[in-house]
């Protein structure tokens, strides 16, 4: 499905309400897909170098922990402090995650996801106003950024399950659903801060459920490509030139 969509640079950001039910149902999605897998899927290659479907699964639960629990949540800010060596903060963090429930059986993985992810997304939905103005300061790309709690819990965490769920699908061969509701609206929204992040002209064409046609004026580079694989290029899935090659946080 294609339709025109406003100018990227200039489109409505998730308010509140809107991330909260994309956390939900990315969630939801996220321990439907887990379900599906067959034993032998578990231990399948990802795309991330280091994970197999198990520890991949064990990052995103160890993830929704980490939002459901303040007490959890500064846990593994000092743990992934101190095993990042030097390293940027959040790889200490998923090193953290994936190894505290290595020893948790398939069953006891599945049974935890079902029963964290609706406590995390209605601790992200919850977050005081407050808190989301909290300022962080992160190195994404090299290069240390200021972010809020706001944009981590309303965006990047919504986002980085989505892209590990698609990471899943590709491991072990399962159906990836995609509607332009939520898909298509994840996938907006990444178009919109690549665009900010690029600041020049652009028109882009992505195809399949999750696409659209984009444009921050009539002139410019174009650009074509499958939304899903647009959204991996610019996570550092993959390698593009030109503004392609514009990271967007995950």
């Amino acid at each position: 499905m294609t339709d025109t969509a406003a100018p990227a640079q200039r489109a409505r950001p998730i308010d509140r309400t809107a991330a909260a039910a994309l956390a939900a149902e990315e969630y939801d999605r996220f321990t439907e897909l887990a379900r599906s897998l067959a034993s032998e899927d578990w231990h399948r290659q990802t795309d991330c170098a280091d994970w197999d479907v198990r520890a991949m699964t064990g990052h995103v639960l160890g993830m929704m922990d980490y939002v459901s629990s303040v007490r959890q949540f500064l846990h593994t800010r000092r743990a992934g402090s101190k095993a990042a060596h030097g390293r940027p903060v959040i790889d200490g963090v998923n090193e953290v995650q994936v190894a505290e429930r290595a020893s948790l059986t398939v069953p006891q993985l599945l049974d935890a996801l079902a029963r964290t992810a609706p406590k995390a997304a209605r601790a992200r939905r919850r977050l005081p106003a407050p808190a989301r103005r909290i300022p962080m300061r992160v190195e994404f790309n090299g290069i240390w950024e200021r972010w809020t709690l706001g944009y981590l819990y309303g965006v990047i965490l919504t986002r980085d399950t989505w892209m590990h769920r698609i990471d899943m699908c590709r491991a072990t061969g399962r159906p990836l659903r995609l509607t332009p509701e939520h898909d298509g609206r994840i996938v907006a929204d990444v178009v919109a801060e690549w665009a900010r992040r690029h600041g020049r002209p652009f028109t882009l064409e992505l195809t399949g459920p999750a696409g659209g046609t984009f444009a921050a004026t009539s002139a410019g580079q174009h650009f074509s490509a499958d939304a899903i694989e647009f959204c991996r290029v610019v996570s550092g899935r993959g390698t593009a030139n030109g503004l392609l090659g514009q990271p967007v946080p995950f």
